[in-house]
C-alpha cells in the first residue's frame, strides 16, 4: 500500500483561494521588520501567501489582508516595490510555460 505525499495548502490573502504552497508566492516580514518577497519559501519570519498575480496582491493590499497577516502596516512606497517585484515574477513564470 502506497502512501501519497500530502501537498501543503495555503490560502491567498488576496482572493482567499486555497492552492498548493508551490503555486503561490510568500510575502515575508523579517525579524528586522522588513517586508520582502520570499522566492525560496524558506526564509525566517512571518509569512503570508499570495497567488502569482498582481491583481491578487492589489486585492490583498486594498482589503488590508496582507497587513493583517503580517501584523504590520505597509507604507505606500513598499506597496509599489512589491508590485514591481510581482510583475517581474509574473512575467518570468509566463516565459517558463
Amino acid at each position: 500500500m502506497e502512501m501519497s505525499k500530502k501537498l501543503p495548502l495555503r490560502m491567498c490573502t488576496g482572493c482567499g483561494e486555497m492552492k498548493s504552497k508551490k503555486e503561490m508566492i510568500r510575502v515575508l516580514k523579517t525579524p528586522e521588520d522588513e517586508i520582502v518577497i520570499d522566492s525560496t519559501g524558506k526564509k525566517n519570519g512571518r509569512g503570508a501567501y499570495i497567488c502569482c498575480s498582481v491583481s491578487c496582491l492589489q486585492k490583498a493590499i486594498k482589503t488590508k489582508g496582507l497587513e493583517r497577516s503580517l501584523k504590520v502596516s505597509i507604507p505606500k512606497e513598499l506597496v509599489e516595490t512589491l508590485e514591481k517585484e510581482m510583475v517581474l515574477l509574473e512575467s518570468g513564470k509566463q516565459e517558463n510555460i
